[in-house]
């Protein structure tokens, strides 16, 4: 404890804190804990970690902001992994002369190699992954699938595709 770190490694350490003092429970329900309820807890979400995550790092001077998206997990070993489309939320964190780094606490892992972002912002109201209301009758109904597919750039341009992945979303 007496001696200096680097950021980067405080802050692998703070998100393996994360990962190895809460347990990650699957939620369907709106919304999310605060940092003090999911520690006082010792359990939560993908969203949940990724709140306390960010809380930690912002608490230190640092800039965080949440990520909503969607886990690439074709074997479903990740944690928080339901198959290819599987709906996550991270954290990327600014550290000066680096960027913006991705931090996933719910599987204890740095970079964004199985991360396929759709929305950022400071608070993780702003980046609900599906929202919405449904009118109509209890017999209706109403499905939607998820792909994410991951493809290899035919071409220096589609570099992006390359980095981020494909997600096809149709309705069933």
């Amino acid at each position: 404890m007496g001696r200096p770190t680097d950021t980067l490694s405080l802050l692998k350490d703070i998100s393996n804190g994360v990962f190895t003092q809460v347990s990650y429970q699957s939620r369907d329900d709106e919304g999310t804990q605060s940092p003090i309820e999911t520690l006082d807890r010792r359990w939560g979400s993908c969203r949940d970690f990724a709140v306390l995550l960010a809380e930690a790092a912002r608490r230190l001077g640092l800039g965080a902001r949440i990520v909503s998206g969607y886990l690439s997990d074709p074997e479903t070993s990740l944690v928080g992994s339901a198959g290819s489309g599987s709906t996550h939320a991270w954290v990327e964190i600014f550290i000066p002369g680096a960027g913006w780094i991705a931090f996933d606490p719910t599987n204890r892992s740095v970079g964004s190699g199985n991360l396929i972002p759709l929305a950022v912002a400071r608070n993780i109201a702003q980046v609900t992954p599906v929202a919405g209301t449904f009118l109509g009758s209890n017999s209706d109904l109403l499905s939607m699938e998820v792909v994410v597919r991951v493809e290899k750039a035919s071409s220096p341009n589609d570099s992006f595709l390359a980095q981020k992945g494909r997600v096809d979303i149709a309705p069933v």
